[in-house]
């Protein structure tokens, strides 16, 4: 990417406020300012405000319009639900976890991991539960950001986004839906008090929560019948215990459990060539997904609806042992045909071939609907709720296309901080290793604006858009781009804006230190920097 250097230029700063701190509560938020505001208190959010407070920032808040923190862990409670990276991955790596019980962990145990890391590191004080921003508009004059939150108004010198990719769940819309008649919910609102014993149930979707929770249905529901418009690719998981003796060993020698996430690692990013082209690996991870459907479906015409038509990675490839058999169950039907309509208590289908006539549809009666049918990647509400220098929102900007620098920091939203923005999620290995890279790329900016006495930084749109098209032509040749599939890795244009397609250590390695001459620099003039640490700082690597 050609860099060139950016001019200084002074404006008027904002004042910080002195503010006593402890438990945010009530009218703590409203009025007030604040260094440094985090949205969301997911692995993103805890994890900012964890390495922030370590390197001596104290005015710290993040604002999370739920009663818990957890984010995904904490609304994904469907039975069956697990993390499919592995569990020595899926932690911080400066809060390693050595007592995971299972090679893949469930996701009660991560949601106490992460209610572990805020007692640990003493977030409370800097937690607002309950508290949903409504709006967030940049003020121009006074180079900070004016936020409206469900407790109040309140300002900050710098907004962190970190919501996190999974928290708008999505339901599909399909005729005749408003008067269907049975109870109906999506699996990150799992019905827990309803009794479906008795009941047929309908599912909706085939991603990667279907394949965990339908098994689950098989054994518990009186008949299920699973609407499946694309198979997935699906791959051994191969979960197991982790030993007793494992746990205690990595508790007892912290450097052993970093062996062996760094081997798990290693041996993650190993697969990338896979979906980054290599024809070869990619032949071999299709024979194996090939040969697991083989082993696990008996039925030719079964295994014939559930065999992909598309490249293996074009869709995030999924991982069970126990969806395909649960597939061939007495009570469970598989249906391929386009869902044409919802009636009061049914679903009608009908081939794609036919014509649309009602008295043709199969009927496919069902006291139950559940939608497997995943989040709102890219294009979740917050960003029309985000509003620039320009006073455009980060909706009307991307216009359907969301873009950032390095994924993190957009052109005309000074001070604002992505976490899992745009092109950076991953389909072979942890989110968070991106994660704690964006962290990293947060605090090297943040020292620089304290020693030069910064009062805003804002990434040059020029910089932007190189890094952007750089970053479509390496699409180019990867599973994503050519792999035939359409999914949630694309954007409404049909551009990929939601993974990554270089190793991970590349973006880690991009991300390490803050360039000032990709940004446009507002010095602070008549007051201190307003993102001064308070204490003493420290630096951790």
């Amino acid at each position: 990417m050609a860099d060139s250097p950016c001019a200084d230029s002074a404006q008027q700063g904002t004042r910080e406020v002195p503010q006593a701190h402890g438990a945010v509560q009530g009218d703590a938020v409203r009025g007030r300012h604040v260094s440094v505001v985090i949205v969301g208190a997911g692995f993103s959010g805890l994890g900012t405000a964890i390495r922030l407070l370590r390197e001596g920032y104290r005015d710290v808040l993040i604002l999370e319009r739920a009663d818990e923190v957890g984010g995904a862990w904490r609304d994904n409670t469907y039975p069956g639900c697990a993390c499919d990276v592995p569990s020595r991955l899926y932690s911080f790596s400066f809060a390693p976890n050595p007592m995971w019980s299972r090679r893949f962990a469930p996701s009660a145990e991560i949601e106490q991991y992460l209610r572990r890391c805020v007692d640990e590191y003493n977030l409370m004080p800097s937690l607002r539960l309950g508290c949903e921003l409504q709006r967030a508009a940049w003020d121009p004059e006074r180079q900070r950001w004016d936020l409206r939150t469900s407790e109040g108004p309140l300002t900050a010198g710098l907004l962190v986004l970190a919501q996190g990719p999974l928290s708008e769940p999505t339901v599909p819309s399909l005729p005749g839906l408003d008067g269907f008649t049975g109870e109906e919910f999506h699996s990150a609102r799992w019905r827990h008090d309803l009794d479906l014993s008795t009941k047929r149930v309908g599912v909706i979707g085939t991603g990667a929560s279907a394949i965990q929770f339908v098994p689950h249905l098989q054994r518990t529901a009186r008949q299920v019948t699973v609407f499946q418009r694309t198979p997935p690719w699906i791959a051994p998981r191969r979960d197991r215990p982790i030993p007793q003796w494992q746990r205690r060993l990595f508790q007892l020698a912290p450097p052993v459990q970093r062996l062996s996430r760094g081997w798990e690692y290693a041996a993650r990013e190993a697969t990338l060539p896979a979906l980054l082209g290599n024809r070869t690996m990619a032949a071999f991870g299709r024979r194996e997904a090939l040969a697991h459907l083989g082993r696990q479906v008996a039925d030719p015409e079964l295994r014939a609806k559930l065999t992909p038509d598309y490249a293996l990675g074009c869709k995030r490839v999924l991982l069970s042992d126990d969806y395909y058999p649960a597939l061939g169950r007495p009570n469970v039907d598989v249906v391929t045909d386009p869902i044409t309509r919802i009636g009061s208590d049914a679903v009608f289908t009908a081939p794609a071939s036919a014509a649309r006539d009602g008295e043709a549809d199969a009927r496919h009666p069902v006291d139950v609907l559940i939608y497997g049918t995943g989040f709102r990647v890219t294009d979740a509400t917050y960003s029309q709720h985000v509003i620039g220098a320009d006073g455009r929102s980060l909706d009307e900007v991307w216009q359907g296309s969301p873009q950032a620098h390095l994924g993190t920091t957009v052109a005309g939203f000074p001070n604002l901080f992505l976490m899992a923005g745009p092109n950076t999620g991953v389909g072979h290995t942890s989110l968070i290793y991106m994660i704690e890279s964006q962290i990293d790329y947060l605090l090297s900016c943040l020292r620089l604006m304290r020693s030069r006495g910064l009062a805003a930084v804002e990434v040059r749109a020029e910089v932007q858009r190189v890094f952007n098209a750089e970053l479509q032509k390496r699409m180019a040749p990867t599973v994503w781009a050519a792999g035939g599939c359409v999914g949630w890795y694309q954007d409404r244009t049909g551009r990929i804006t939601s993974i990554w397609p270089e190793p991970t250590w590349r973006f880690r390695r991009r991300l390490r230190t803050f360039d000032p001459r990709q940004y446009e620099l507002t010095v602070e003039r008549d007051a201190p920097p307003a993102l001064a640490p308070v204490g003493p700082g420290r630096t951790d690597s």
